[in-house]
């Protein structure tokens, strides 16, 4: 099935574990990981011809190119290789996934095609991962590769990465969530993976950390050392050298002492003058590796955000001396027309290989929107052809649509500008031959983000990597930060291979929920579509419950044709008492539901939250269900919601039951006659429709004879009864 390519031996002998085990390859950029998906697909396809593939990537671009690779290298009809991104309608994908072959996608449409059941999983015989080191925490790989081991008999699955992370918990996590069995790792050094290296030269290029920023860094050091030596006197911090990582740390561990009640004075004072430090932080961040500009409009919008802002942590950090010294130093040193060293190194490295290669492509690499737009303005004014490259989020006027982005790097493939600009939207995967050099603006202390930024270069041909470090600042600690997490990377990687074990675990049933919910019964819910990330669903689906999504107007779920829910975490339910639209939504709901339902989920103090007097909150739970009449409980979690409602559903859908979507608002004609047939008490959807198939209209099901009625399946004198006394009995006045 594979044409104009020739594997490489590494190549194939990856393939032979991949073709028999669930794989995690780990192989520098360049090198064919995606000529690996090939591959496999070809050996899939060839042992299950009447099967899919599917392969999963983190954005449109990258998926985009892989429907070019697989086009271009596949025997196969080009339409049989279709695109799914959140640009597609979700009826047009259902309708590609029936007479596709190949289908790529981003994760998070996909999984709610798989939540919907607008895809089968169980045709896919071989499912691929690309940048798999995503698969952590809550990332939608997870949840997709738990279904496609639960549904599919035939199922593969391959995981590509160039860079799984340097922590070995969190290799251990990617395995055991995409299910690896086996781990093939190849570094530039192997032998069978060398001769197909291309040389890269690594440069770290230094500049000095002029001595006015030193005036600026000084004043917002001393301020940063007063607020950690606040809360190390409060016993929660071990002092002012703490690391960004350690300070984080602590700020969770306290936000969650606050969320459980405990909340004296010494902890509430030192969440504040930590979420000081941590801005000060930011603040010498930009200051000492982007610029002064940069640093003083961040330090200046605090100022701004004061004059409004009643976080105490904004008011008090103002407020402070050293604060509004570096603010007033660094405008002086705008005023002076004083920029980072950076800039002008920069402009020389680029001069410098546009003259060695005259039609040279060069990106540059930086964090910071407004880093790129200061290196633009130095390009511009060099008449160096440049552009930005930045991820869709408008922010400050500058945001590309994805459609947007694929013409900017079509045109630099195609040389039309020489210099590309990029934030980390630009890092991952994006193949871009023939770029000779690539400039770090500043070192970045992940392992996984070095790797991908210097992967952009050296893909066909020699490359440069450039990386500009200001001396004596944080620059030089993250770069050894990320040297040594790439070198502890590949040693725990070597060291899961030779102690890797089956990691995956099957999932422990919950034993007291399927007493309730015997295997043969389909229990459904319907939940509103903007919960469709919500990890409630996911629960509900591994719990084997039927999930669809739809828009709902005046709940979360509906677990059946009476029983609305809604479903409010503590600090929403808080938050909506102080907006004043918590009775609205309450309200709404038991206008629209015989039965509503409230499920408050979270471990928080609900009265420690948001400064809201306790007889306020006690109050309002008060009026919900003595003067609504909707009933409040309480979950822990999201696995815990989802076994509540899994139950609820299962007592509202059983077999005395009957159980409608169209729960609100019936819309065609057919649904409006059941839905009134059905309303009768005693009488369900199913009731319904057997009186309407027999009777054609509601006015003939109304005026039947008790006796035609009882001639229907399932309809007994009792519910005969009950039709005609609804139907005759004489309204009673009050």
């Amino acid at each position: 099935m594979i044409r104009n390519f020739s594997p490489r031996l590494y190549q194939q002998t990856i393939l032979g574990t991949a073709a028999y085990k669930n794989t995690l390859v780990v192989l520098p950029t360049g090198l064919g990981k995606t000529a690996l998906a090939l591959l496999l697909t070809a050996q899939r396809l060839t042992q299950y011809p009447n099967s899919k593939i599917l392969m999963l990537a983190p954005t449109k671009p990258l998926c985009e190119q892989h429907v070019e690779t697989f086009r271009k290298y596949l025997k196969i009809e080009p339409e049989k290789v279709v695109l799914f991104t959140g640009s597609v309608k979700p009826e047009k994908r259902a309708e590609l996934w029936k007479d596709a072959t190949i289908i790529i996608s981003t994760p998070q449409g996909l999984e709610n095609d798989v939540i919907n059941k607008r895809v089968k999983l169980n045709e896919v015989s071989c499912l691929v991962f690309d940048e798999a080191h995503h698969a952590t925490g809550e990332y939608a790989y997870v949840w997709v590769a738990d279904q496609y081991e639960k549904s599919s008999s035939i199922s593969r699955i391959l995981a590509l990465t160039a860079s799984p992370g340097s922590d070995f918990e969190k290799i251990k996590e990617v395995c055991a969530n995409l299910k690896i069995e086996r781990v093939e790792v190849r570094t530039e050094q192997d032998p069978d993976v060398k001769p197909y290296v291309q040389h890269v030269k690594i440069n770290w290029a230094k500049v000095e950390f002029p001595e006015e920023f030193k005036i600026v860094q000084k004043f917002l050091q001393e301020c940063r050392k007063s607020k950690l030596l606040e809360a190390q006197k409060n016993g929660y911090c071990r002092g002012p050298d703490v690391t960004k990582g350690e300070l984080l740390k602590t700020q969770g561990e306290l936000q969650k002492n606050l969320s459980q009640g405990i909340k004296d004075f010494e902890i509430l004072r030192s969440v504040s003058v930590i979420a000081e430090a941590l801005k000060i932080e930011h603040g010498l961040e930009l200051l000492e590796s982007q610029g002064i500009k940069q640093a003083y409009e961040y330090l200046k919008g605090i100022q701004e955000q004061a004059l409004t802002s009643k976080i105490k942590a904004v008011q008090n950090l103002v407020l402070d001396a050293n604060f509004k010294s570096a603010v007033y130093c660094a405008n002086e040193v705008i005023n002076k027309g004083i920029k980072h060293p950076k800039l002008a190194k920069l402009q020389e490295l680029v001069t410098d290989a546009i003259a060695k290669t005259k039609n040279a492509k060069i990106i540059i690499f930086t964090q910071f929107r407004d880093s790129a737009q200061e290196i633009v303005k130095q390009l511009d004014s060099y008449n160096v052809s440049n552009n930005v490259f930045v991820g869709q989020a408008k922010k400050k006027g500058i945001g590309f649509s994805q459609k947007q982005q694929k013409e900017i790097l079509d045109r630099f493939r195609e040389g039309e500008f020489q210099v590309l600009v990029a934030t980390s939207v630009a890092e991952e995967g994006l193949d871009i031959p023939k770029v000779d050099d690539v400039i770090f603006y500043e070192p970045v202390p992940s392992a996984i983000r070095a790797i991908q930024r210097r992967g952009r270069t050296g893909r066909l041909e020699k490359g440069e990597v450039t990386i500009l470090v200001t001396s004596t600042t944080r620059d030089e600690a993250y770069r050894w930060a990320s040297y040594h997490k790439e070198k502890r990377m590949y040693h725990n990687l070597e060291k899961l291979k030779s102690e890797f074990s089956l990691l995956h675990q099957e999932r422990n049933q919950n034993a007291t929920l399927q007493q309730f919910i015997p295997e043969e019964q389909i229990v459904a819910v319907l939940a509103d579509h903007r919960e469709k990330n919500n990890r409630i669903v996911k629960e509900l689906i591994d719990l084997g419950i039927s999930v669809k999504t739809g828009q709902l107007e005046t709940a979360d779920y509906v677990v059946s044709g009476k029983v609305g829910v809604e479903l409010k975490k503590v600090p929403d339910f808080v938050a909506s008492i102080i907006d004043g639209r918590l009775l609205d939504q309450v309200g709404d709901l038991k206008k629209s539901f015989d039965k509503a339902v409230l499920i408050i989920e979270g471990e928080e103090d609900i009265y420690s939250l948001r400064k809201v007097h306790a007889n306020a909150i006690r109050g309002m739970l008060s009026a919900i269900v003595l003067d609504f009449g909707v009933p409040i409980l309480y979950t822990k979690n999201p696995k815990d919601t989802a076994s509540l409602l899994a139950v609820m559903a299962k007592r509202e859908q059983d077999k005395s039951r009957d159980f409608s979507y169209h729960a609100i608002k019936p819309r065609s004609m057919r649904e409006q006659q059941e839905f009134v047939i059905s309303s009768i008490p005693g009488i369900g959807v199913q009731h319904a429709r057997k009186l309407l198939e027999e009777f054609s209209t509601v006015k003939n099901v109304i005026n039947a004879p008790k006796e035609d009625l009882t001639k229907i399946e399932g309809i007994g004198e009792k519910i005969a009864d009950r039709i005609k006394n609804v139907v005759d009995e004489e309204y009673q006045k009050k």
